[in-house]
């Protein structure tokens, strides 16, 4: 049976959530008067994004909520035993410079415009609806995708199967009519894979090292690759 639908990642996929995120750490930062905290702005970079990956883990594996692992990594990240309403609000000040930073990957509507007419389009998102709801509207794409889905509302989060099956129940597909496209290459293609729909990994930065899954390096690779509606044979990289 011929693929039916595109389900998307939102981060570091159609979303350039890695250059938003240190533009605003760096613009946040500076606000803060914390810069000298850390040496070198690089540092104070690093030291954020390896909480993040820390505490988003926790929140992956149900050890916390979506507010929680807001309020640990602040915490963690200034050193301080902060109360709720005061990492609530120094969270909200760093949302405020990283949201000025948004943008879409070049390749992101071009690719959606080529793939309107062909498929339908929903997003599965290990992040909370509130949050990819309102970065879609403002990015002015939201209306590209019939479904949107959230591990915060759901319970679950990639790779569970799970997670994979609760949006192709909300197009009403089976898990064989349905492709994931995504950055993660264990996280986004091996768990689409692993629960029955064609997973595609999106290396951007070519890292490559993965043969067992299907792979492209830039999203214009995505149609022609959707077109061959072979399952795409053995895996491969596309450029």
């Amino acid at each position: 049976m011929p693929l039916r639908a595109v389900v998307w990642d939102i981060d570091d996929t159609i979303f350039d959530y890695a250059t938003a995120d240190a533009t605003g750490m760096r613009a946040h930062l500076t606000a803060e008067g914390l810069l000298d905290t850390f040496g070198t702005v690089e540092h104070a970079l690093a030291r954020w994004k390896t909480l993040t990956r820390t505490y988003w883990a926790r929140f992956e594996a149900g050890e916390t909520d979506w507010e929680g692992q807001r309020r640990e990594r602040v915490r963690a990240f200034v050193g301080e035993a902060l109360d709720d309403g005061a990492a609530d609000a120094w969270f909200g000040r760093y949302l405020g410079h990283y949201e000025a930073a948004w943008s879409l990957f070049p390749d992101t509507v071009p690719v959606l415009d080529a793939l309107a007419t062909g498929y339908r389009h929903a997003v599965l998102s290990n992040s909370s609806l509130h949050n990819q709801d309102r970065k879609l509207r403002v990015l002015g794409v939201r209306d590209r995708f019939e479904a949107l889905l959230c591990a915060a509302e759901l319970g679950v989060a990639k790779p569970a199967a799970a997670a994979f099956h609760a949006v192709c129940d909300q197009l009403g597909l089976a898990p064989h009519e349905v492709a994931y496209v995504g950055d993660q290459p264990d996280t986004d293609a091996r768990g689409a894979v692993e629960a029955g729909l064609v997973g595609i990994w999106l290396d951007r930065a070519a890292i490559g090292g993965r043969p067992e899954l299907v792979r492209i390096t830039g999203l214009d690779q995505l149609p022609p690759l959707l077109a061959r509606d072979t399952r795409f044979g053995a895996p491969e990289t596309f450029g």
